[in-house]
């Protein structure tokens, strides 16, 4: 096995979404992972079918080992297969864990040094502890989808990305990572309590230092960074086509004046929010007249800050996403290459979805621990 993680050994609880996720991050970068499926389809299965086909893009790299966790002897398999692990994460409601017999204080009597990944919607303890909830509830609790849309519309669904991807599984993963390093100092594990909702509010950090410094007065839609300003927006081509535009900062903006050919002093107001809506509809009508390609060839690449806003199927035909391996094809599906990358220890796919399956016995074998 290839990447930082080889060595480390995880355990996936089966379910959808941010916990699977977190694992195939891991499982990407070296960690062996399997994940723990029970013999009839979870309750998403019928959502999404995807389980058990190269288009569940979530389990690459991981193994899979088939036990009911509702049977003693499962139970038990399941302990014995933690004591050679040096991650849990799981992803059910509080308490669901406890009752099938495997919550934390029962994973780590049986080995000290386990880390126990847990993650739910809004954590383990307040008022909604036991609530149920998807991505829309988490970032709306956070005061994540109010800051997004436009100004004279709903908030906007940013996809399912900010609360079960970003705060949910990649913030998970680098707790698991941060804890694991811990236990080689204090031969201790723990438990690791992620609610997507807190990792939702978390990614706003930035976002609140603007505001509480007055960078973000106006009502949603009006500010410089979320579609108010005319520097810092999306623009429609002639030919239907969409550009991003990031001018943000005065040189760079001065460079997409100039080749523009804008001369109209009224552009001179850069920073002036009262002047950004008319200049907004001066730029729509200005990039209504070209071809995306012709903007393109006249501004891509540039310090104007001007890239192309790529369907998914357009976006791994892009020469810089070519060039740096940014999409890999596996077993006929289009999927995002694992990254960062790393010097010395490149992390890859070991092999694409669904997960390998494996039996009891040779895993047991494999993990047994150290004596």
């Amino acid at each position: 096995m290839a990447g930082p993680l080889a060595g480390k050994r995880i355990v996936e609880v089966g379910g959808i979404g941010p916990c699977p996720f977190c694992g195939m991050l891991l499982a990407d970068m070296g960690a062996d992972v399997v994940r723990l499926e029970a013999p009839q389809p979870h309750a998403g299965a019928k959502l999404f079918p995807l389980a058990n086909t190269p288009c569940d893009v979530l389990d690459r790299g991981k193994r899979a080992l088939h036990l009911d966790l509702k049977s003693e002897a499962d139970r038990a398999m399941a302990l014995a297969l933690l004591r050679g692990a040096d991650g849990l994460i799981e992803g059910f409601r509080p308490g669901v864990m406890e009752r099938l017999g495997l919550g934390p204080d029962a994973c780590r009597a049986a080995n000290p040094r386990l880390v126990y990944g847990r993650m739910s919607g809004f954590g383990q303890s307040g008022p909604l502890r036991d609530a149920a909830g998807h991505d829309i509830n988490y970032i709306a609790l956070a005061g994540v989808l109010h800051s997004i849309g436009p100004a004279d519309g709903p908030p906007t669904l940013p996809l399912n990305l900010v609360g079960d991807y970003a705060g949910g599984g990649l913030l998970l993963a680098f707790a698991m990572v941060c804890a694991m390093l811990e236990v080689d100092r204090s031969g201790r594990g723990q438990v690791i309590d992620a609610a997507m909702s807190e990792g939702a509010a978390l990614l706003m950090a930035a976002v609140h230092g603007f505001r509480a410094a007055g960078m973000m007065p106006a009502p949603r839609g009006r500010n410089a960074f979320d579609g108010g300003a005319h520097f810092y927006a999306v623009y429609e081509c002639a030919d239907g086509e969409w550009l991003a535009l990031g001018a943000l900062e005065p040189a760079f903006y001065a460079t997409l004046l100039a080749r523009c050919g804008i001369t109209d002093p009224a552009f001179q107001r850069q920073f002036d929010p009262g002047s950004w809506s008319a200049l907004q509809a001066k730029l729509a009508t200005l990039f209504r007249t070209r071809d995306r390609a012709d903007w393109l060839a006249l501004l891509e690449g540039s310090d104007a800050y001007v890239t192309p806003v790529l369907s998914m199927a357009d976006a791994p035909m892009h020469p810089q996403n070519r060039a740096r391996g940014v999409f890999v094809e596996l077993a006929g599906v289009v999927q995002p290459a694992p990254a960062p990358r790393f010097e010395r220890t490149a992390p890859e796919v070991r092999w694409p979805a669904p997960a390998r399956p494996v039996d009891a016995a040779s895993l047991l074998q494999q993990w047994s621990p150290s004596p």
